[in-house]
């Protein structure tokens, strides 16, 4: 019994997500982290027409790409490459 008690009360393993978004016309890209990515779906699509945040702005709110973690620093480290390399290539774009 003592057994069974130990594995009920074990915390499960945290999950983390690095995810992309985009508006309906697919012009604009948004790159973030959260740990319950369909929250965070929900959060962007209440969001849309916000001014004041940058997914509301510009109508990011539909999922097009996301990624899993169980490490918090290894979903931030992917998010920032992701980043980088849109950074990257706007810049190359404008050469």
């Amino acid at each position: 019994m003592s057994e069974y008690l130990i594995y009920a009360f074990k915390p499960a393993m945290n999950t983390y997500f690095v995810y992309i978004t985009t508006n309906p016309s697919r012009t604009v890209l948004y790159t973030g982290v959260t740990n319950d990515l369909e929250r965070r779906m929900f959060q962007h699509y209440e969001n849309r027409g916000n001014k004041k945040t940058f997914t509301g702005k510009f109508y990011c709110y539909k999922l097009i790409y996301y990624e899993d973690f169980h490490d918090i620093n290894q979903a931030i480290e992917r998010e920032k490459e992701i980043k980088d390399m849109a950074v990257r290539k706007r810049k190359n774009s404008s050469k």
